[in-house]
């Protein structure tokens, strides 16, 4: 079997993270975003995984050697000369995608659920249609694009976009099974697979809708990774306790690489990821926030609702909150409040940030 990961774009939401590394390699949950996805493919039998990529692609050609090695799976890499949207770079992989009549497997890099892929195949083939796609529900629909199934059945009727008045509150979850004979609607050009494809593969009732059992988040901005990372870390508490850290100054659902180092009289949690190498004070405060690898808050701090990248520090008495950001070797120094800053990396934060703005 085989699948294609949207790979491309600059991530620019989940800046300042990005200007580091490809939004793919940002650590999710104390590994690279697009490695809970592999795992998942590899699980149910993908052999060969196409990545589609338009933004540093050498970083992500190093960082995929290791992988196909641990994984058993080959990677092809689909280099786009420019950015071909969501559906160009199908046709841009036919090759590999078309090569045999097996299904495959498409999928946003950004995505984290549960990846039921083995469920998603079953039903794929049941109906045995061009191409399925798995939906999510959401609160408020009238933000996104709403999916509209024919009454009785699974089969997509159409796509209602930012809806004023209620028709389902069902919306695309990123995640799909092809048939290869739907790659025949689609050009090696800048295409939506989204506005360009699926209202046509709707039309011709070639497509249908599963709904995706268990929580669903679009990681692709820091407010979204930290509710994210919390809804990961539940499913995690759920299906495999023992991930998660347990000790007297541990609240709720915590994350803690074995590296990781935890001074005295410390409340961590709820919702919290420590990454390999990182030093927690003695006295310090963390909830709904993820410290990346090599970072340190020191004695005293808090963070909250906060993103520390990898090998940045919080000085004594600092305090983090209200989604701010810290990019790669950042230093905010003792008892600087920051308020919703994004700091561009290699910088060192001196005074308050009262109000959220970006630190270049």
């Amino acid at each position: 079997m085989k699948a294609l990961i949207l790979v491309g774009g600059f991530g620019t939401r989940l800046r300042p993270l990005t200007f580091s590394k490809p939004k793919p390699l940002v650590d999710f949950a104390n590994r690279p975003m697009i490695m809970h996805q592999i795992e998942a493919l590899a699980k149910v039998g993908v052999k060969e995984i196409v990545l589609a990529v338009n933004y540093q692609p050498k970083t992500m050609v190093d960082a995929m050697h290791e992988v196909e090695e641990l994984y058993k799976v080959k990677i092809h890499f689909s280099i786009e000369s420019e950015p071909l949207g969501t559906a160009g770079p199908l046709a841009l992989a036919r090759d590999i995608l078309a090569k045999d009549d097996s299904p495959f497997f498409v999928l946003n890099s950004d995505v984290i659920c549960e990846f039921p892929f083995e469920e998603l195949l079953n039903f794929h083939k049941e109906h045995g249609c061009e191409g399925t796609l798995m939906t999510t529900p959401v609160e408020d629909p009238t933000k996104y694009g709403v999916i509209v199934q024919k009454e009785g059945s699974c089969a997509i009727d159409r796509f209602v976009e930012k809806p004023k008045e209620f028709v389902g509150n069902q919306i695309n979850a990123g995640i799909y099974i092809f048939n290869p004979k739907m790659l025949d609607r689609i050009e090696p050009k800048p295409t939506s697979i989204e506005k360009d494809v699926f209202p046509f593969m709707a039309k011709a009732g070639q497509l249908h809708a599963m709904p995706l059992a268990g929580f669903w988040a679009d990681v692709g901005q820091p407010k979204d990774f930290l509710s994210g990372t919390a809804l990961y870390l539940e499913s995690l508490h759920h299906h495999q306790p023992d991930a998660l850290k347990k000790a007297e100054d541990i609240v709720g659902h915590v994350m803690a690489h074995p590296s990781a180092k935890i001074g005295k009289n410390c409340k961590i949690g709820p919702n919290v990821v420590l990454g390999p190498n990182t030093v927690i004070g003695d006295g310090v405060r963390i909830s709904n926030a993820v410290i990346m690898d090599g970072s340190s808050v020191r004695d005293n701090a808090c963070v909250h609702d906060s993103i520390i990248g990898w090998a940045s520090s919080v000085g004594r008495w600092g305090r983090l909150e209200n989604i701010t950001v810290l990019g790669e070797d950042v230093h905010v120094a003792d008892e600087v409040f920051v308020n919703g800053g994004c700091v561009l990396p290699h910088k060192s934060v001196g005074a308050n940030i009262l109000e959220p703005r970006i630190v270049m």
